[in-house]
């Protein structure tokens, strides 16, 4: 039995042949074989040369393989390996045991296979197409501009696919399904989470000041229980009285959205007077907090002067005991003078450490430097998970973002995540952005090449996707062509209709030997389906001599047995294309002696065929049919053939008639229709004596006049 599993979660190393290095390269820089529920069962792993290796790769368990008992073999294909269970070196005595009766397919990219992916692979890669039309000339601020949209663009996709997948995940009835999807849901949340900070760090590079705006930006944008919170509380009949109303209040405050808490601190002063002067002057210090706004012209040791003081009168607000008798009141106000207390005592509503940090850098250093990030970033994340915990994978990827190692994060990311769309793109990116040229692998391409071979090989793995890989291939200049050389042979050819299609992506690359195969396999595949005139044609496009000559054969003992040609205005539009092979030629233009006698035009079709005959064009084979043909000009009322002609036609079947005794006297047989044989050349040789005669006394007669 045949069984075809959903394959691991993420991939294994890349098939020998797809590319210098290519089998150690997956181990370096991404994920080996692995995922796929850890039931009892042998497993597959992936061995070779590595140079560094972050981790023992995990492995894809087989189940039903006892590997204590039994031994495993496999064959790789270009996206997909096939396991199953072997009896290699079996003793003779070893107890027969029930084996593992399927062979299993073990997928290398799964993620193309998924609905809601597709549409990511195929809305990006337009974007992507355009990024590489970008004019190299354009310079400055107007190219940093374009790159920063198009990063927008990028992230605007994942979003979407996020959302639709949101939505597939409450819709979803199975629990199974709807775990996966919330799984999706949370890998595309974190991508657009790393995306989003790198574009902030590496492409717009934001200087101090502004740095910490898109950094709050990136925290509100990313911290979603904020707005259920907010509709919950303050869609209330007592907003003030709802049990969740300082945690709002406290979080408006935890993301700098001061405008929204001193809202909150209104209501609560109008519900409770008692407390409506400490809101009024906790409501102060939040209006007079100084920031730097994007069309602010102030500098930034004007702004740190302002800062300061307003430091100073939260403290000796603090110190005074203004807020002592509301103890929600005085938590804002140490939140505010960046107290990491105080802070601490807000982990739950912060959720993360890099919540953390933007809050700590907002009330604390709002004038951070990008060159600073990384210290207050590590002591942020020291400080959250306090010893409690180790840093998940998501934290290397935004520890290493923070301190600006680029090639650390597309390293880190391509062990964490399932597939290369991510890595690819963002690497892309960067490159345009001319942050990656001083870093070249020792296999022969740069990173960014690389990682978009790698994806766009994915791509071929799916039926349709294969053709956005194409696209990626082009834009590869060291190995990209050869890579699409590779792939492209090995796709399916299910219909014409997308062999056509291949055919005029190569032939566009100028892919010869390609277009010969694929060519090729189209005419063998016509000629098994017995369909002629398809064969001929793609024979004639693969300019393949000995297939047309094979083609031309076939119609010709077709001719011979139905008396008619199929696949007329093939054959009588051949034009150039004949002169490919002499069998070829034949065919035409016995085609054009039969036009030549429907026509009535018997001198010019005798010519034709007695020229067919003598330049030895024709094969031996079809003489007799085409002294056959001779017959009925030799039987005209007028002369067709002269003397000459006829003396001719006499030499071709004496010729065919003594090598066809003699290869009957060789094989000791007699042929079937020997018969028939004689009867025709009986008739042949009459006739021709006939018409001798009748030429001999038209060119004498003409003579003596």
């Amino acid at each position: 039995m045949l069984s075809k599993p959903e394959g691991p979660d993420r991939q294994f190393p890349s098939q020998p042949g797809s590319g210098a290095g290519s089998f150690v390269r997956r181990e370096i820089w991404g994920p080996g074989v692995c995922g796929g529920p850890r039931t009892p069962g042998a497993c597959v792993d992936q061995t070779g040369n590595m140079e560094e290796l972050d981790g023992e790769p995990t492995l894809t368990l087989i189940p039903g393989v006892n590997s204590k008992k039994r031994q495993m073999c496999f064959d790789w294909g270009p996206g997909e390996m096939l396991v199953c269970e072997t009896l290699f070196k079996k003793k003779e005595k070893e107890e027969k045991m029930l084996g593992c009766p399927f062979i299993y397919i073990v997928r290398k990219d799964i993620d193309v296979y998924s609905r809601i992916l597709r549409k990511l692979f195929n809305e990006s890669h337009g974007i992507f197409v355009g990024l590489q039309r970008i004019e190299e000339e354009s310079t400055g601020k107007s190219r940093k501009a374009q790159l920063v949209r198009v990063s927008k663009n990028y992230r605007s996709v994942i979003r979407a696919c996020m959302e639709e997948m949101h939505q597939v995940a409450i819709a979803a009835q199975d629990p199974v399904s709807g775990r996966q999807y919330s799984s999706q849901v949370s890998i595309l949340s974190a991508m657009e989470l790393i995306w989003n900070l790198c574009e902030i760090l590496f492409i717009e590079v934001a200087p101090a000041g502004p740095l910490l705006l898109h950094l709050l930006d990136w925290v509100r944008l990313h911290v979603c229980e904020m707005d259920a919170l907010s509709a919950d509380v303050l869609g209330s009949e007592n907003p003030n009285k709802h049990e969740n109303f300082w945690n709002l209040a406290t979080l408006f405050v935890l993301q700098g959205r001061l405008d929204e808490a001193r809202q909150m601190l209104s209501k609560e002063a109008d519900a409770n007077p008692a407390s409506a002067s400490m809101c009024r002057v906790l409501g102060d210090l939040m209006r007079t907090m100084p920031i730097l706004s994007p069309g602010n012209t102030q500098t930034l040791t004007e702004l740190e002067l302002k800062w300061q003081h307003w430091h100073e009168e939260c403290e000796r607000h603090l110190q005074d005991g203004t807020f002592a008798s509301n103890p929600h009141l005085e938590s804002l106000c140490k939140i505010m003078l960046g107290d990491d207390s105080a802070l601490l005592e807000q982990k739950e509503l912060l959720s993360n450490w890099y919540h953390f940090l933007v809050t700590r850098l907002l009330y604390s250093h709002p004038t951070v430097k990008p060159i600073e990030l990384h210290f207050y970033a590590q002591s942020s994340l020291d400080l959250f998970l306090g010893g409690d915990s180790s840093p998940e994978p998501l934290d290397n990827i935004l520890m290493a973002a923070f301190e600006f190692d680029i090639h650390q994060v597309i390293k880190e990311c391509s062990i964490a995540l399932s597939n290369w769309w991510f890595v690819a793109h963002l690497t892309d990116l960067l490159d345009h952005c001319k942050l990656l040229h001083s870093h070249n692998l020792y296999f022969g391409s740069n990173m960014r090449e690389f990682l978009l071979l790698e994806y766009a090989s994915g791509l071929f793995a799916h039926h349709s996707l294969w053709q956005l890989g194409v696209d990626y291939f082009d834009h590869c200049p060291e190995l990209g062509r050869v890579y699409l050389e590779l792939h492209i042979e090995r796709i399916p050819l299910n219909t014409e209709q997308k062999a056509l299609k291949i055919l005029r992506i190569c032939e566009r690359r100028q892919m010869t030997e390609q277009v010969r195969s694929i060519c090729k396999i189209l005419a063998m595949k016509a000629v098994c389906n017995n369909r002629l005139g398809s064969a001929l044609s793609w024979s004639i496009r693969a300019k393949d001599a000995a297939f047309a000559t094979l083609v031309s054969d076939r119609f010709l003992k077709d001719y011979c047995e139905r008396g008619s040609f199929s696949d007329l205005d093939l054959i009588d539009n051949l034009g150039a294309a004949m002169m490919l092979s002499d069998r070829l030629t034949f065919l035409g233009k016995y085609r054009e002696f039969h036009r030549l006698y429907g026509e009535k035009r018997f001198a010019d079709a005798a010519s034709l065929l007695l020229s067919l005959m003598t330049s030895q064009i024709a094969p031996r084979s079809f003489w007799m049919t085409l002294l056959t043909d001779a017959l009925p000009l030799l039987e005209q009322k007028q002369v067709i053939f002269s003397a000459e002609q006829t003396y001719e036609l006499m030499q071709c079947l004496e010729d065919l008639t003594i090598g066809r005794t003699e290869s009957r006297d060789l094989e000791g047989q007699r042929l079937q229709d020997d018969d028939i044989e004689t009867t025709k050349v009986e008739m042949l040789r009459l006739a021709l004596a006939r018409n001798l005669a009748r030429a001999i006394v038209k060119e004498g007669t003409l003579e003596g006049s």
